[in-house]
């Protein structure tokens, strides 16, 4: 199957353009044994890499196979490994430069429909957005071609997908990094005319960095959701032998295992640690009075943001 796809793969850029034909024996041979294998989604890389016109039908298959090797290809599913991370990226940036919008709404979709996935490939899409925003050059921009300095209502909807992405930080949780980000973008786009989804980003953004909060456990990196899996995969014949064993011996234990085995100090429950977390903290204040103070004035968006937290509580 998969020669006979990277077959296909090979003739349909020949041309530099993949025909709806081509494109449905793709799908058909991709599909056809329910996984998608690296060296399919590699032959599909090369593919892209030398259209000469990128259809939505294709970007739409692209996105789908390239996200299906990634968060499918490996137990445990809907998670990306550091090496899976390391691998897409040195796709992407093969030449040093993000040929085209689709590689990086792959990577996008990726953090958005995983459960986890390293820093490095949410930060690696954040670098690539901040670049053209201060280059004026990306597939972010009209056909790649050079622009003014200003953030695109495409880099709002990239940005804010990432930074609140359940695969990132935390899920709906801002990173410092990513609050960084934000403050630096702002700075060097002041006088622009940036896109209207713009303020409110920098405002939800940065705000939910000081006052948003993040499960400790909120996410388990991808060798431990492996071992923890693989434990209960093993386990679950003990586990039902051991309670089928304590209600036989025992009717009555299933109304006293506090008593019988004792209880652990759960610590703060959910809603206290979201209170902890909408305080704003020494640490986090004095952090925000550098980013204002960087350079040397209070401008209108950083006004409103103060408001807001003030507004906040």
């Amino acid at each position: 199957m998969t020669t006979h796809f990277t077959e296909l793969a090979r003739r349909a850029a020949a041309d530099g353009q993949v025909s709806a034909h081509e494109l449905l024996a793709l799908r058909q041979q991709g599909w056809g044994d329910g996984i998608i294998t690296r060296e399919e989604a590699e032959a599909l890389f090369a593919v892209n890499n030398v259209l000469t016109e990128r259809d939505e039908p294709w970007c739409d298959f692209f996105v789908e196979a390239i996200g299906e090797y990634v968060l499918n290809g490996n137990e445990p599913r809907l998670q990306c490994s550091e090496a899976e991370a390391q691998w897409l990226i040195d796709q992407v940036d093969h030449d040093g430069v993000v040929e085209s919008l689709v590689e990086l709404e792959t990577i996008v979709r990726i953090v958005e429909r995983a459960q986890n996935v390293p820093v490095r490939l949410k930060d690696y899409v954040l670098v690539q957005v901040e670049r053209e925003v201060l280059t004026g050059i990306g597939p972010t921009r009209c056909g790649g071609a050079l622009s003014a300095t200003h953030i695109t209502a495409a880099e709002c909807r990239i940005i804010r997908r990432v930074i609140f992405a359940s695969g990132g930080h935390g899920p709906a949780a801002v990173s410092r990094y990513d609050a960084e980000m934000l403050f630096r973008l702002k700075d060097e786009t002041l006088a622009e005319e940036n896109a209207s989804e713009w303020d409110d980003l920098f405002l939800d953004g940065v705000s939910n960095y000081l006052k948003g909060f993040a499960l400790q456990n909120a996410q388990l990196d991808h060798d431990r959701a492996r071992e923890l899996r693989a434990f209960i995969a093993d386990s679950k014949p003990n586990v039902a032998r051991f309670m089928g064993r304590m209600a036989k011996e025992v009717p009555n234990v299933a109304n006293h295992f506090g008593k019988v085995f004792g209880k652990k100090d759960a610590g703060p429950g959910f809603e206290e640690q979201a209170a902890a977390g909408a305080e704003v903290t020494d640490y986090e204040r004095e952090w925000l009075e550098k980013m204002i103070d960087a350079d040397g004035e209070v401008d209108e968006l950083e006004r409103r943001l103060l408001a807001r937290i003030i507004e906040e509580g």
